[in-house]
């Protein structure tokens, strides 16, 4: 689904990114984690076509990435909700961007209310929302154009220890109900180790480390022993390159 090869990107004299080679199989999950300022957000924004490469290319699906693709979502770190729509506009107005038709609109607007619990809050504005309720809104907001490619920054890192819990579940049964290729960057190992079957590990500027999750998608994975010595594993990685 994704090559990423030789990527080099960088900001007058500082370097975001260099030498960066990295692949993603189809319909598969992979989680970008790394310290503060180490270019993951970057790469994700590079993926997500949002910022141009200065040397290297990226594949999506055998086609090298040269602007924004239709067939990718991207959530954002805050939400990109539009503040003077309604939870219901603010998903349907992403569809009928696409000129998705007003009935197809109304269906998949419902429905993927209804399928992240926030169906009871889609006449409310996004201040009246707390920060779960704006996420799931921004999922479905993304979920609803049925992208093949879904990029998430950060999805969790401002809400409480209970609610990102909940967020990480959603991210997953959305996943098992429906699966597609989906990168997410996250500072948390456990996140990572949570929702990546891939956990990529990046230092400055470059991955120094990829690692497969043999245990992704397990039941109560959150109570298994094993799952936080991976996480050990994990941070083993980070702190070494720190």
């Amino acid at each position: 689904m994704i090559e990423i090869k030789d990527l080099h990107i960088s900001y007058e004299k500082e370097v975001a990114l260099d030498k960066v080679n990295l692949h993603i199989e189809k319909n598969t999950t992979c989680a970008i984690i790394g310290p503060s300022g180490c270019g993951k957000t970057t790469l994700l924004y590079t993926i997500a076509g949002l910022k141009k490469p200065n040397k290297g290319a990226i594949y999506i699906d055998g086609k090298e990435l040269n602007n924004v693709r239709k067939n990718t979502g991207v959530i954002l770190q805050d939400y990109g909700l539009l503040p003077w729509k309604t939870v219901w506009n603010n998903v349907s107005f992403a569809l009928l961007a696409r000129n998705v038709g007003r009935d197809n609109t109304i269906i998949r607007t419902e429905s993927i209310l209804k399928d992240l619990g926030i169906y009871e809050y889609k006449d409310k504005y996004p201040s009246e929302l707390s920060g779960g309720q704006k996420q799931r809104v921004a999922i479905a907001r993304s979920l609803a154009l049925e992208p093949d490619l879904l990029l998430m920054d950060e999805p969790s890192s401002a809400l409480d220890a209970m609610t990102k819990e909940h967020i990480q579940n959603i991210i997953l049964n959305i996943y098992k109900q429906k699966p597609t290729t989906l990168a997410i960057v996250t500072h948390s190992i456990e996140e990572a180790a949570f929702l990546g079957q891939k956990i990529v590990i990046m230092g400055k500027a470059n991955i120094i480390n990829s690692m497969d999750n043999p245990y992704f998608g397990k039941d109560k994975l959150r109570e298994n022993i094993d799952f936080y010595r991976f996480c050990l594993e994990v941070r083993k990685w980070i702190r070494e390159d720190s």
